[in-house]
């Protein structure tokens, strides 16, 4: 069964219409109500809402054969970056090719995708050796910190994974992603008149400027980590007073586990002259809410059998590359999940007002996709143990 183009992109339509921002707790269980209603059409297939831990969100989790011997765990998220209020609310037909909307690429058009390969492949009346479920989680674009044990519970009883995160504009997936962090700088001096003498006072903005320029300079010293410096506040509109306090916000990326380290030793070790100055302290709190996904002989393999599923199908060749943003697959791998990640429509400039995806890649992503589902409930697709 090939993928309907015009069903696809009028699902699409439907899907990034309805507003479902991270923090839209309405819009969120409004797209659960549609991808339930949706995904429960596919046949011999169960659906199952799923609670997050500290929201009210929910998930959604689909099985087929459940008891088959051989497990794949299809994975994606329905929040988007866009909230109730933000402008980007419509979708708009650019042309036959291109379709401008929230979320259409990252990632409600790679939903499509898994929709799309999961109906293909059950009408192709696929042997009962490999069972799928699908999970599908409201809040990866906020750090996934309330769906987290589904995924750790969900890689146990599966052999391989599969995330429809976007694949990039030139159609290349994604081979492994740095792992995030988030990490909060606070300085704590003493408030005083600006008028008197400097002894009497510690300035906490001072001491949060010397520490920052430090950290900015942490990415040129270990390579592979990048470090960004967020919101920063403290001080007030008295300018006449030393301030007491000053807090900045870290977006911390490394690209391999062991790297996590020494970042927080680099961090401690910018903060430990400040703090050796009598009246002055530097905090560091947070934490690596995702750990780097690195690529193993699993996915190496999975990737060899997708490139040649690509070749039967005539499509355009694609690679895969490193990826500086953290996806479900992180966890995944984490948990200890092989993945493949970037199974998703081809699009461009996410996160933006300017988000589209390419119409064609909905179908030539689902077929391809559905062959390799194909070729691995058949045992045509071996991968290392």
């Amino acid at each position: 069964m090939t993928p309907d183009l015009p069903a696809l992109r009028d699902r699409l339509i439907r899907w990034a219409n309805q507003n479902s921002g991270s923090d839209n707790l309405a819009g969120l269980a409004a797209m659960l109500a549609l991808l339930e209603a949706d995904f429960a059409e596919l046949p011999e297939v169960t659906t199952e809402r799923v609670a997050c831990t500290g929201t009210s969100a929910q998930a959604l989790r689909v099985r087929y054969r459940p008891d088959a011997t051989q497990q794949a765990l299809l994975s994606g998220h329905f929040d988007t970056v866009y909230g109730a209020s933000h402008p980007f609310q419509r979708c708009e037909l650019v042309d036959e090719r291109t379709l401008r909307g929230p979320g259409v690429t990252d990632m409600k058009g790679g939903l499509v995708v898994m929709h799309a390969a999961l109906q293909a492949y059950l009408s192709s009346s696929p042997p009962p050796t490999l069972g799928l479920e699908v999970l599908l989680t409201p809040d990866e674009e906020i750090g996934s910190f309330g769906s987290a044990a589904l995924f750790t519970e969900a890689a146990r009883r599966h052999q391989l994974g599969l995330v429809f995160e976007p694949a990039r504009p030139n159609g290349s997936l994604v081979q492994s992603r740095k792992g995030t962090g988030n990490f909060v700088a606070t300085a704590r001096g003493r408030a005083g008149h600006a008028g008197k003498s400097p002894s009497d006072a510690r300035n906490a903005i001072a001491a949060l400027a010397e520490f920052l320029v430090g950290a900015h300079r942490l990415p040129g010293e270990i390579p592979g980590v990048l470090l960004n410096v967020g919101l920063i506040r403290g001080g007030s509109e008295a300018t006449n007073v030393v301030p007491d306090f000053a807090q900045a916000l870290l977006d911390v990326r490394i690209t391999r586990t062991a790297d996590r380290d020494a970042v927080l030793a680099r961090l401690d070790a910018l903060a430990a002259p400040i703090n050796a100055r009598e009246g002055l302290r530097i905090e560091i709190t947070g934490s690596f809410n995702r750990p780097p996904k690195e690529c193993g002989p699993v996915e190496e393999a999975a990737f060899a059998a997708y490139q040649v599923c690509g070749r039967e199908l005539k499509l355009s060749p694609f690679s895969w590359v490193h990826a500086g943003g953290g996806s479900d697959g992180n966890l995944l791998s984490a948990a200890g999940l092989p993945n493949l990640d970037g199974l998703g429509v081809i699009g461009d400039h996410l996160h933006s007002d300017r988000e589209f995806c390419v119409l064609p890649s909905l179908v030539e992503r689902a077929s391809l996709c559905a062959l390799f589902l194909c070729k691995f409930a058949e045992g045509k697709i071996r991968l290392p143990a």
